[in-house]
């Protein structure tokens, strides 16, 4: 014969008065009011049909039942408490896994490691390149920072960190023979890309009002690379005009590697802090939270 559980908020209630001795002591450790605990402690006694506390002068003690009860309870309560606690204690030591797109994590991200293990040290912050297009996919990863346009999926949280702009950059002696105020004239040499980002050309043209039959004419004549290092050495040896995001050349342009002749557009990507989630769920929550804050400050240098 099957036997019904009683709930666990009355169980829990009847474990704190046995172990307090008091209803009132059972009140204020579980934040509760005093009926409430009298309430469940009634609810138990008609679920198992016998009296479970009995007065005691001024006081309650238990009965043999309640005795009988209280020697299982107060245990389980007990092996709960320990195994709730050892979960929480690995899930915060465990590293916090950051996932990266390689350009990102080679051009912003790694110059700043050092100074981010020493301003976050419980972080534990363990980074590994993205293995997912889409962020927020890559299952052995706590949080994902990368750029991607809206819409993004449901099942994962997003917080934004900043808008995404774009740039065509070139090297200072190939930028001197270009003209800043007629974008047209980067059609006389040839247009660098990154395979990944086939959309970046495109939009900064629209931006720029060029004509989008001369820019896949030039397209055509150009050269994609498959990763944005390469593109940006490419740039620097003076191939040609490159695209590509603003973050992630500042420091070329800052030490004159390159120049931005028409500077920058913004585009509808943003740089966001993917963080996953389980069945509505967020996972490492609190730990993710002082992770932004930083990368904000970061990027508000």
């Amino acid at each position: 014969m099957q036997h019904s559980m009683p709930p666990l908020s009355a169980l829990r209630a009847f474990e704190a008065t046995a172990r307090l001795g008091s209803v009132t002591a059972a009140a204020d450790e579980l934040s509760v009011t005093h009926g409430a605990v009298s309430r469940q402690l009634k609810s138990l006694d008609e679920h198992f049909g016998v009296a479970l506390f009995a007065k005691a002068g001024r006081g309650i003690a238990l009965t043999p039942h309640g005795e009988q009860l209280q020697s299982g309870v107060g245990e389980a309560f007990t092996r709960l408490k320990d195994s709730c606690a050892a979960l929480k204690r690995d899930v915060e030591e465990a590293p916090f896994t950051l996932a990266c797109p390689g350009s990102l994590l080679a051009r912003w991200l790694i110059p700043r490691l050092d100074r981010l293990h020493r301003e976050l040290p419980q972080l534990k912050l363990k980074v590994v390149v993205s293995e997912s297009e889409q962020p927020g996919k890559q299952t052995d990863a706590s949080a994902t920072l990368a750029f991607s346009e809206p819409p993004w999926h449901e099942d994962v949280e997003v917080i934004e960190l900043m808008t995404e702009e774009i740039c065509a950059v070139a090297s200072p002696q190939l930028a001197a023979q270009l003209d800043p105020a007629d974008p047209d004239t980067l059609f006389s040499t040839k247009l660098l890309y990154t395979a990944s980002r086939p959309q970046a050309w495109p939009q900064w043209a629209r931006a720029q009002g060029l004509e989008q039959a001369q820019l896949e004419a030039a397209l055509n004549q150009g050269q994609g690379f498959e990763h944005l290092y390469y593109l940006m050495e490419a740039a620097v040896a003076g191939l040609g005009v490159a695209i590509a995001p603003t973050l992630l050349v500042e420091d070329d342009l800052k030490s004159g590697r390159l120049v931005a002749p028409w500077g920058s557009i913004e585009t509808p990507a943003r740089l966001c802090l993917w963080l996953p989630g389980q069945a509505g769920l967020l996972t490492h929550p609190r730990r993710s939270e002082p992770l932004a804050e930083w990368l904000k400050g970061e990027l508000g240098r």
